[in-house]
């Protein structure tokens, strides 16, 4: 019961805290996850054993060119095109049965680039049309919380196939389905009462979210897996880690910004 409490304090205060940077302003989300990203870094870099502390220095400079100087079109896409291409690069290894152990160089990309990449096209999704489009980043907010609700309920109640036993042996293609479900019907609702996307844009993007966010999570479980550790840090009581809280939306993120990008051309 009383770790029951620790979650649910733990999950409030940051709802609490996102929801509060979500509406008081475009520069505080951008802020806070600007240090949700250096967080997650750090985990990361402890997972991986990542030596020195250059990334941060990278990943900071990497920020706030492409948050505050770089406006090119072209090359945030360049960007965005790197940091799917070192996500899609990752989930080769996480399928992949032979064991090949990073070099320093390859920690240091994928750190670069999954982690900082995907905090820059998190903290970017919001900006639609040049204005801070508050309610797209809240509705992507929600379909991962639904998903992830609803995959833990229905996982738990009726799981009974293993989706991924060798890394992450508690998930189901139950609980995976069930996620994926209500978070269609999540995006359903939110196509009628918040029309900042069509409704078959708010579903695509659930499935898009849906879909990459437990790859994400999947991905992480095998960091985790392969440095024996249970959780990414303790930064949150119950919840574990920075990391183990965003990585189902670090990973999605520059999928669904591409998803949005496509949405903006084909309108």
């Amino acid at each position: 019961m009383k770790e029951i409490f620790r979650r649910a304090i733990t999950g409030v205060l940051y709802v609490v805290l996102l929801l509060s940077a979500v509406f008081l302003s475009s520069d505080a989300f951008d802020f806070l996850f600007m240090i949700f990203g250096l967080a997650c870094l750090y985990e990361f870099k402890k997972l991986v054993r990542i030596r020195g502390y250059y990334i941060f220095i990278a990943y900071l400079a990497l920020w706030w060119a492409f948050i505050y100087l770089v406006k090119d079109t072209t090359v945030i896409n360049i960007l965005m095109f790197i940091t799917i291409a070192v996500n899609l690069v990752l989930l080769l290894n996480l399928f992949s049965k032979k064991k090949k152990p990073f070099s320093e160089v390859q920690k240091f990309v994928t750190g670069l680039f999954y982690i900082g990449g995907g905090c820059i096209f998190l903290t970017m999704i919001p900006y639609k049309n040049d204005e801070f489009a508050k309610y797209l980043i809240m509705g992507i907010f929600i379909l991962i919380w639904v998903n992830d609700s609803f995959a833990y309920l229905v996982g738990k109640s009726l799981g009974r196939t293993k989706l991924f036993p060798s890394i992450s042996p508690k998930k189901t293609l139950e609980g995976y389905l069930g996620g994926l479900i209500f978070a269609l019907v999540a995006a359903y609702f939110m196509a009628r009462y918040e029309p900042v996307l069509a409704i078959h844009q708010w579903l695509v993007l659930a499935v898009i979210i849906v879909v990459a966010g437990s790859l994400g999570d999947l991905l992480e479980s095998k960091f985790k897996r392969t440095a024996g550790v249970k959780d990414s840090g303790a930064i949150l009581p119950g919840h574990g880690g920075m990391l183990d809280r965003l990585d189902s939306l670090i990973f999605a993120a520059p999928f669904a910004y591409l998803a949005l990008n496509i949405f903006s051309y084909v309108s």
